[in-house]
């Protein structure tokens, strides 16, 4: 991540970019502006992980056509039954919806497994760590929980195979057992280095005075730009949900607002962290040419 020019930004930027983006990938139903902000966040999400990147969003294609095929089976409404399931239709309209819903979950993931590589804890707690001291410190532990959790998770395991108690060639009986025992040993090592956290701050002396951090972010000129341009795109994007462009129905008949000019302004905003992104590469292979 080390050329990504978006992560250079002051963490202000940063963080109002992600609240838009991730807001209006919840709230938007609308096919054109999923499928317009799923190429834009798989795209700088590419770009941030990597080869890494491909396993990701596998796992991500894999969980939308789950939730997409499992919707119609509790959701039955819609003029064009495919098929019956134990008496039920399975409507087209439910699957369009399933694949809506989960157009919407995979474009959550993206757009959080960027904000997790660009807004670090430092940048969180420059933020919010002198207006809320206790808030911030916790919701810095809620966002590195899952990473933290994966990674020690995978210790674990190691350790235990190691020793042979992995259960994964036992019977069912035997890996529910050292599956159970692998998730208690997590979670116990989860809370205990909670409460190390917690009592290491609290021995410093966090929230009870001013904090200062380690790195000092300052609005620059660049920063001004890039807000300025954060906020007309994403004000005229609410201006183009307030009057109906982003409408869609998908109960009993599947109906959507034709796409409009709000659409490309939409874009405009999601590809703010990819231009500036591919910006700094380039200039940092135009310099290195040089030398």
């Amino acid at each position: 991540m080390g050329a990504d020019g978006f992560s250079k930004c002051h963490p202000l930027t940063n963080f109002l970019f992600f609240v838009g983006a991730i807001g209006f990938g919840v709230v938007f139903q609308h096919p054109a502006y999923l499928l317009a902000a799923a190429i834009c966040g798989g795209t700088y999400y590419v770009l941030l992980q990597g080869r890494k990147a491909i396993k990701g969003i596998g796992g991500m294609l894999a969980l939308l056509l789950v939730v997409a095929t499992i919707n119609p089976l509790f959701n039955t409404r819609g003029d064009h039954i495919l098929f019956s399931v134990l008496g039920r239709p399975y409507t087209l309209e439910a699957l369009i919806y399933g694949f809506a819903v989960g157009g919407i979950l995979v474009i959550t993931l993206l757009w959080f497994g960027c904000y997790n590589r660009i807004m670090t804890e430092d940048k969180f707690t420059a933020l919010f760590g002198n207006l809320a001291p206790s808030l911030s410190l916790l919701l810095v532990m809620v966002f590195r929980l899952i990473p933290a959790l994966t990674v020690r998770a995978k210790q674990i395991t190691d350790a235990r195979r190691s020793i042979g108690k992995s259960g994964e060639h036992g019977r069912l009986k035997e890996r529910l057992s050292q599956g159970m025992t692998a998730l208690l040993t997590l979670t116990g090592w989860s809370l205990e280095s909670s409460i190390i956290t917690a009592d290491s701050m609290r021995s410093r002396g966090y929230g009870t005075a001013k904090r200062t951090g380690f790195q000092i972010y300052r609005l620059t000129l660049s920063d001004g730009c890039i807000l300025a341009l954060l906020a007309v795109t994403a004000g005229l994007t609410i201006w183009g949900a307030a009057t109906g462009s982003v409408n869609a129905n998908f109960a009993y008949a599947v109906t959507f607002a034709p796409v409009d000019i709000f659409l490309p302004i939409y874009c405009i905003f999601l590809l703010i962290p990819t231009i500036i992104h591919i910006k700094e590469v380039l200039l940092c292979r135009i310099f290195i040419s040089k030398i």
